[in-house]
């Protein structure tokens, strides 16, 4: 190959690893700003703002869904939004979103079962021990618990993985059981960009370890 060929063949290939970055950065950055918008409203608003913050945001997150519906990472964020809307809102209402949040969920795990850390089954599997069983909704602790098998398998040492599988336990009368994973998320390693999220999370692990110790310690 001569020289000017190969210069040629080089330019060639990098401009499609950069195409291809331009193509991939787009739906990060936007993923990004739903997760920091998610926290900031989560962790630092005022609780009486959360109803209607979160209705906003998951319209923004539905947007970027239709912007990228080959990707399993908008999908599980909004999934996200949508079900922190459900608990925010509560009431009848409350049902309706936690089911459209559950079929963003099976979409994303159709789509990457692992994208973001298998998130997908931890966010999936919440819903599955909060909502209320047949025949109100589609809770199932057995599905709960299948789900954050498969989260923990994916990502060990994260700090959501092991957190939900605490609440999970202690929701489900096992608190003894909780202690390990609520210990494994409070000295789980930091995700870049997340500071806000890890450190309300890590509070939240704190503080349901506390309890779960002292209902250990009364037994």
């Amino acid at each position: 190959m001569s020289r000017s060929l190969f210069a040629r063949a080089a330019a060639a290939l990098a401009a499609a690893i950069l195409s291809g970055t331009a193509v991939a950065a787009p739906v990060d950055d936007a993923v990004a700003d739903l997760q920091h918008e998610w926290e900031a409203i989560r962790y630092r608003t005022p609780t009486a703002q959360h109803a209607e913050r979160f209705e906003l945001l998951a319209g923004k997150a539905h947007k970027v869904v239709e912007t990228y519906p080959n990707r399993a990472e908008p999908l599980i964020w909004n999934g996200i939004i949508v079900s922190t809307l459900a608990g925010a809102k509560g009431g009848l209402g409350a049902l309706s979103l936690a089911k459209d949040a559950k079929a963003m969920y099976e979409q994303a795990l159709k789509i990457n079962p692992n994208a973001l850390d298998g998130s997908a089954y931890n966010s999936l599997a919440v819903l599955y021990y909060k909502v209320p069983g047949w025949p109100v909704g589609f809770g199932d602790k057995a599905k709960a618990k299948e789900l954050l098998d498969k989260a923990v398998a994916i990502n060990p040492k994260g700090i959501d993985a092991n957190y939900f599988y605490g609440e999970y336990l202690v929701e489900t009368g096992k608190p003894a059981e909780a202690v390990s994973y609520l210990e494994r998320s409070l000295v789980a390693p930091a995700r870049p960009g997340r500071e806000i999220a890890d450190a309300g999370r890590k509070e939240e692990a704190k503080a349901l370890l506390d309890k779960v110790r002292a209902q250990v310690a009364a037994r």
